[in-house]
């Protein structure tokens, strides 16, 4: 029957996804409440399938209460991601325990309930994408910010996706019975796995070619006093370095706000807090590349990049040419030729 495998198809689909989005995120408490939610996402999935696929009712009093803890799990993760103190992470329990009280005592207020905890969150968690860019999601590594960032629209547009859909669905049977349930749900998991593919295979044109900027106003002296200060954090036991830097780590170093500290490096350079970090690493890099024998796999581990594809192409833009280019320039200016690279 199709909607056996679709629930758990969807879920697991999504689950990777997410799982790829948000690796080299590290931030305190946000692992285990991605793993809870991933988990629990799965779960469900199962337990869909189960209950409208096999017809097994003993599932069906546990399925609202497992849905109703995936949002608040979800916002409390990707929450964890900002480099802000999360408060009173607790009163995010209440909403599934008000479904669990309304299946045991009061049946009709459970799709509600339920529709009200997939839009509220749904709309918060969207609303938390907005508030600085990538930069919000400042504990995440540098080149992870933007991949956080969408997996965050994602979970967001498939909460308000459920709210809407399932809402639809309880009319519907109100109306019309239970008998097309399944082929509904079916139909919705298809949907969600199209939006989780479409999510994965579509460009981030926003970050896919990144170019720097000149600042659009010279630099106050404030500003240019707190990116020196930027500047010597980053210097600081080499820390531009580490292949998992987040906005967060530096500003702390820097003993700044995260949003500060992007907002000044863009200011004073036009470039974005990876870009920045990214152009003292190619500095390295081509130091290395003319002075060493080091291989350019391992120049690019060395200063801090985990990717060919990201290194060549920060490469290129700070200097115009490959690091393999690079290194042939530098080895012909040792021997009295020149090398030419784009500022």
């Amino acid at each position: 029957m199709l909607s056996v495998p679709l629930p758990f198809l969807a879920g697991l689909v999504f689950a990777l996804t997410l799982y790829r989005s948000l690796k080299g995120v590290d931030a305190p408490g946000s692992r285990r409440y991605f793993f809870a939610f991933l988990i629990l996402y799965a779960l469900q999935g199962v337990i869909v399938g189960l209950h409208f696929g096999y017809g097994i009712k003993a599932l069906a009093p546990v399925q609202p209460i497992t849905a109703a803890i995936m949002p608040p799990l979800a916002f409390l993760a990707f929450r964890a991601l900002m480099d802000e103190r999360l408060g009173q992470s607790w009163l995010h329990i209440l909403p599934p325990l008000a479904v669990a009280a309304a299946v045991g005592f009061l049946r009709v207020l459970v799709d509600p309930l339920l529709l009200v905890i997939f839009f509220g969150y749904g709309i918060a968690l969207w609303r938390l994408t907005l508030l600085g860019g990538a930069d919000v999601m400042a504990e995440a590594s540098l080149p992870q910010m933007r991949p956080a960032l969408r997996a965050a629209r994602l979970t967001a547009g498939l909460m308000l996706f459920f709210a809407v859909s399932d809402a639809a669905l309880s009319a519907y049977t109100d109306i019309y019975g239970p008998g097309d349930v399944p082929l509904a749900v079916a139909i919705m998991n298809l949907a969600v796995i199209a939006a989780v593919i479409a999510y994965y295979f579509s460009p981030d044109f926003s970050s896919a070619k990144p170019t720097a900027a000149s600042p659009s106003l010279e630099p106050t002296e404030e500003d240019k006093a707190t990116l020196s200060r930027i500047e010597a954090a980053l210097e600081d036991g080499e820390l531009y370095r580490s292949e998992d830097l987040s906005l967060a780590k530096l500003s702390r170093k820097a003993r700044l706000p995260a949003r500060e500290a992007s907002a000044v490096i863009n200011r004073a350079t036009g470039l974005n807090v990876s870009q920045f970090v990214n152009d003292r690493r190619i500095a390295e890099a081509c130091r290395l590349l003319g002075e060493t024998e080091r291989t350019v796999i391992q120049v690019m581990l060395d200063v801090g990049f985990s990717t060919k594809s990201n290194f060549n192409r920060e490469f290129r833009r700070v200097t115009g040419m490959s690091p393999k280019q690079w290194r042939a320039g530098a080895r012909a200016a040792q021997d009295g030729g020149a090398i030419k690279t784009r500022p």
